[in-house]
C-alpha cells in the first residue's frame, strides 16, 4: 500500500453499506415509485389521448376524467392533463430527489474521526514530499557548489599562491596569474549567484510579488500578460513558492505548449493568495506525465495549497493555484 492511501476497516464499511441499503430500501424504491408513476402517467395519457377511439370503455385521463366522445374534448382534456402532470413533476420531483440525495450523503459521509485520519495521511504524504524535495535540493545545491564554485575557488588559490612565489623572479608572469585569478573570481561570483537565486530569488527581496512577476514576465519566451491585484502582506514562504510555481508554470508553456500568448493573474482571496496561469497552447497538460507539473504540485502542497489543472487537447490550459497565506 503506497502512503497516502487510506483503506477503510471492513467492519466499518460494512456497516456503512448495510445502512445505506436500508435508506434505499426506506427512501429510494418510493422515490423511484413516485418518479415512474409520474412519468408513467405522462405516458398513459399521451396513449389515451390519440387513441380514445379504440378504447371507448377504458378508464380516462389521471387527472381530469369525463367520458370522451369526440376528438376536441380528447385533445383539450388531454393538454390539461399533460400540463397538470408536467408541472407536479417539475415541481415535485427536483425536491424529492434532492432528499434523497442528501439521506444518501448523510449515510455515505465519513465520520470526523475519518476525516481526521484522511486528513493526517495527507499532511503525512505531503510532508515526505517536502523531506524528499528539501534532500533533493540540498544534494543540488552541494553538487553545484562542489562542482562548481568550490572548483573555480581552489583554482583561485592555486594560481594566487603560484602568482605569489613567481612575483620576485616573474612578475610579468605574476601579473598574468593575478588576472586569470580576477577573472575566475568573477565567474565564480557568477555561478555562486545563480545559486543562491534558486535558493530564494533576491528579485523577491528587493522587488517582492509583484515586480518578481513582471521581471519574469518581460523574460520570458512566449509574450505574457500580467495582472496582479492587491495582494497585502504575503509570508515570504508563499511568495517564493507562488514566483517558483509561475515560474515552472511559463518555462513549461515555453518549452511545450506551442502557444503564442499567455496570461498570469494573481489574486488575494482573504486568505488564499490564487494565482491563474493560462496559454492559448494546445493542451494535453498532464501532472502525470511529468512536464515539472509534478514539482510545482509538490511545492504548493507543502504549503497545503492547491492545484488544479485544465488542459483539453487543443487547448487552452490553465492551472490555478490557491496558496494560504493567513
Amino acid at each position: 500500500m503506497q502512503l497516502g492511501q487510506s483503506v477503510e476497516p471492513r467492519p466499518r464499511a460494512a456497516r456503512r453499506n448495510l445502512v445505506w441499503l436500508v435508506t434505499q430500501v426506506v427512501t429510494g424504491l418510493p422515490a423511484g415509485a413516485l418518479g415512474l408513476i409520474c412519468l408513467g402517467s405522462l405516458l398513459f395519457t399521451s396513449v389515451i389521448t390519440v387513441s380514445w377511439w379504440a378504447f371507448p370503455t377504458a378508464p380516462w385521463l389521471p387527472v381530469i376524467s369525463v367520458r370522451i366522445t369526440d376528438w376536441g374534448t380528447a385533445l383539450s382534456l388531454g393538454l390539461v392533463n399533460l400540463v397538470v402532470l408536467a408541472g407536479l413533476a417539475a415541481i415535485g420531483l427536483p425536491p424529492l430527489a434532492r432528499a434523497h440525495a442528501r439521506c444518501c450523503l448523510a449515510v455515505l459521509a465519513p465520520s470526523p474521526a475519518e476525516h481526521l485520519v484522511e486528513r493526517v495521511t495527507e499532511l503525512t504524504q505531503t510532508r515526505t514530499d517536502v523531506l524528499q524535495a528539501h534532500s533533493a535540493e540540498l544534494r543540488r545545491i552541494e553538487r553545484d557548489l562542489h562542482d562548481g564554485t568550490q572548483a573555480r575557488l581552489v583554482a583561485i588559490a592555486m594560481r594566487l599562491a603560484v602568482a605569489g612565489e613567481s612575483l620576485s623572479d616573474d612578475p610579468a608572469g605574476a601579473a598574468v596569474l593575478v588576472r586569470q585569478a580576477h577573472a575566475e573570481t568573477e565567474h565564480a561570483m557568477t555561478e555562486l549567484r545563480s545559486v543562491i537565486r534558486t535558493i530564494y530569488p533576491p528579485v523577491l527581496a528587493d522587488l517582492g510579488l509583484t515586480g518578481a512577476l513582471s521581471t519574469l514576465a518581460a523574460r520570458t519566451g512566449v509574450p505574457t500578460r500580467i495582472d496582479i491585484g492587491t495582494l497585502g502582506e504575503v509570508p515570504a514562504a508563499v511568495e517564493a513558492i507562488a514566483f517558483f510555481a509561475v515560474t515552472e508554470a511559463l518555462a513549461n508553456i515555453a518549452r511545450h505548449s506551442r502557444a503564442t500568448r499567455a496570461s498570469v493573474r494573481v489574486t488575494r482571496n482573504g486568505a488564499l493568495l490564487c494565482a491563474e496561469i493560462a496559454d492559448n497552447g494546445t493542451g494535453g497538460a498532464d501532472a502525470a506525465q511529468g512536464s515539472g507539473l509534478g514539482g510545482i504540485h509538490r511545492r504548493v502542497a507543502a504549503l497545503d495549497g492547491t492545484m488544479k489543472i485544465s488542459s483539453p487537447p487543443g487547448g487552452p490550459t490553465v492551472m490555478t493555484l490557491e496558496l494560504p497565506c493567513a
